[in-house]
């Protein structure tokens, strides 16, 4: 991802193909279907799979893990696969995928017809959040960075947001009218954002001679604080729904509406958590969000009150996309005058990532098998992942403005 845009034309993207904000708006619709559909539209639909008895529920929990596994092998092959036919056609293609997927899981034809489908999901959303920021940034005027930066992220969010809004509509019509809805959804999305990627060579990309000034315990520490955040989110994302209707007898149209909460909160934590990193800094902005998130998922792990479980929805929701910029802060810190050291390292961070959460989704998935369905026990493990990872700021090394 390249960081200084200090040079570009502030009057459209370099290659003169497309707008500014038709670029935006490609990133966003990326984010939307790769990430914010493919993965988070499964939550909601999980307590209905198995109401309807397309799969056990042990098996619907094992499925929505392979998401999770397809995301980390498309973090480790989203570069090589752009150097080999280009970051815009690799996007296009993803998005592709996801409807192609969406529309392939309409149909259980058996387990492993719909595991080989949410893992193709899962690999496009790797792909997508690893290319789409480094293809959109390097073209977008310098005082645009901010809005185009923040709309990748916001499209998480609204990703989030609609499957809590659109799917009970959909369900209306049925589970299999319901993927089907949402490959339409994707379709719609590719289409209307196909023409906006930047076509064009971007500005040179040139190389940063300054010396490396990256300490390699500080660049350890932030990727084992950023697994603690992958494995501590898990829990939440994929058990929230699931706990108000099955867990406390709520009802689907609740669980629902919970999720909506949940999306609420993830539109707002990007630029909230961006804000409080550029205020008091990214390395006390961590400490923060992480102190205020092991508080809300140990909150939730005692309370049954839905008042209360609303507001930690919010709270909750605004952390898998609301860390990325105060994440992305860091690595500036780390690397202040290296932009290609600071891609390095969000690209290992990311990996990391992926595999954190996937590990964490099937040791999730196997606890909760078994134990019965403890979704507390749940809850407090995504609590004390993030403590950790709070405790981990505390190491040596982790100076506020050099590493």
């Amino acid at each position: 991802m390249e960081f200084n845009l200090s040079n570009i034309s502030r009057s459209r993207i370099r290659s003169g193909q497309s707008p500014v904000w038709a670029s935006i708006f490609s990133g966003l619709c990326a984010s939307l279907i790769g990430i914010g559909l493919a993965r988070f539209a499964y939550t909601p639909l999980l307590p209905v799979l198995i109401q309807e008895h397309w799969f056990s529920a042990s098996a619907v929990v094992y499925l929505g893990a392979a998401n999770l596994v397809g995301y980390l092998i498309g973090a480790m092959l989203g570069r090589i696969l752009a150097a080999r036919i280009g970051n815009v056609t690799a996007l296009r293609a993803m998005k592709v995928l996801v409807t192609l997927a969406f529309l392939a899981c309409a149909f259980p034809v058996s387990t492993s017809w719909f595991f080989v489908w949410r893992l193709s999901s899962g690999i496009a959303g790797g792909v997508i959040m690893v290319l789409v920021a480094a293809t959109i940034l390097p073209h977008v005027p310098a005082y645009r960075q901010g809005l185009a930066t923040g709309a990748v992220f916001f499209g998480l969010g609204c990703g989030i947001a609609a499957s809590g809004t659109v799917l009970p509509a959909l369900l209306q019509l049925g589970l299999k009218d319901t993927w089907i809805g949402l490959a339409a959804l994707s379709a719609i999305l590719t289409a209307a954002s196909w023409r906006g990627w930047p076509t064009g060579p971007g500005p040179a990309m040139a190389a940063d001679r300054a010396s490396l000034d990256v300490s390699v315990t500080a660049v350890r520490w932030l990727y084992a604080q950023y697994a603690l955040m992958a494995a501590s989110l898990v829990p939440a994302m994929i058990f929230l729904v699931d706990f108000i209707v099955r867990g406390l007898h709520g009802g689907a149209a609740l669980g629902s509406r919970f999720w909506v909460l949940y999306g609420v909160g993830a539109m707002i934590g990007p630029p909230l958590y961006g804000f409080l990193a550029d205020r008091i800094g990214a390395h006390f902005a961590l400490r923060a969000i992480l102190f205020v998130q092991t508080l809300a998922l140990a909150f939730l792990a005692m309370t049954s009150n839905y008042v209360v479980i609303a507001v930690l929805a919010v709270v909750i929701g605004s952390f898998p996309p609301g860390i990325i910029p105060p994440i992305l802060a860091r690595v500036k810190q780390l690397a202040p005058t290296n932009a290609a050291q600071r891609n390095r390292i969000w690209s290992r961070a990311t990996t990391l990532f992926a595999a954190s959460q996937a590990l964490s989704a099937y040791a999730s998935s196997a606890i909760f098998n078994r134990y019965t369905g403890d979704y507390r026990l749940l809850f407090w493990m995504g609590a004390a992942a993030t403590g950790l990872a709070f405790v981990v700021d505390f190491s040596p090394n982790r100076s506020p403005t050099r590493p």
